[in-house]
């Protein structure tokens, strides 16, 4: 979309950008969410990120939408509750 419009970044500013923003956007739109429905889906699937194997958990509703996701390192045990603890506590 910025290529489009003439504007040339590389993949870690973006990346840099997630990461220092991604927590405050999240506080602060979290109360405008719309509240999901009763049915969920739950995914997991695996990524390459520079080089290395990452697992991108999400869980969506029956229309679509995305309640909420989780990258993990590893995929355990460990990672699944902690995506599931947080999947729980941000549907308002």
């Amino acid at each position: 979309m910025l290529e489009e419009r003439g504007v040339s970044l590389a993949h870690t500013t973006i990346m840099r950008w997630v990461h220092q923003y991604g927590p405050e956007l999240n506080e602060r739109i979290r109360k405008h969410l719309k509240p999901t429905n009763d049915s969920w889906r739950v995914d997991e699937t695996y990524l390459k990120i520079k080089g290395e194997n990452m697992y991108l958990y999400r869980a969506i509703d029956s229309e679509g939408n995305t309640i909420d996701f989780y990258l993990s390192r590893k995929r355990d045990a460990k990672a699944a509750k902690c995506f599931l603890k947080k999947a729980l506590a941000s549907c308002h």
